[in-house]
């Protein structure tokens, strides 16, 4: 299977704005699956790619607030209900007693959510890509930006595909096998 890509050679600082311009073009065309690398984030480049928001803050934040209010509603109800001891003279709910353990179990349900999630099998990572054989990916995470293209997308055509990086300024076009 054969994927073209693209890695761009100018400087960082004027790249930026022509890599959100191949993007934009990429998805203007309809081209759907393929990559972008970048050697620093690049604000806007997802909405230009045409990526949805993600929804891992939506999961951990209603995950984080489900852990406090248990927390919460154990620590009250083993306090007062199951155990109620009076120590120090004060009253079976202290709310100032409570902070530390609540805060902490809703700060690990946060983070236990956000990293069993980024574990899905689904969304992890490839240990091979067949963009780690190209030689102008190993300057991604240095100076240098690469788009690619997967040959796997319903509207790929090669030429066109070739035509419209070439059309927005790419220094460097390449096929890869898989």
């Amino acid at each position: 299977m054969t994927r073209p890509s693209c890695g761009a050679s100018s400087p960082s600082t004027r790249i930026r704005p022509s890599s959100i311009t191949r993007a934009s073009a990429c998805e203007t065309q309809a081209i759907k699956r393929g990559t972008r690398g970048t050697p620093f984030p690049v604000h806007g480049l997802d909405q230009a790619m045409g990526l949805k928001p993600t929804k891992l803050p939506w999961y951990v934040l209603a995950v984080g607030l489900s852990g406090s209010l248990f927390m919460l509603w154990f620590e009250v109800y083993s306090m007062s209900e199951l155990y109620p001891f009076i120590v120090g003279g004060k009253p079976l709910f202290s709310l100032p007693a409570f902070v530390p353990v609540w805060y902490e179990i809703t700060v690990l349900s946060s983070c236990l959510t956000a990293f069993f999630r980024e574990l899905d099998p689904e969304r992890a990572a490839s240990p091979h890509h067949p963009a780690f054989q190209s030689k102008a990916f190993e300057r991604v995470t240095d100076d240098k930006f690469f788009i690619m293209v997967e040959a796997t997308d319903a509207k790929f055509d090669r030429d066109r595909t070739k035509a419209l990086l070439h059309a927005t300024g790419a220094s460097l076009i390449e096929e890869l096998e898989d």
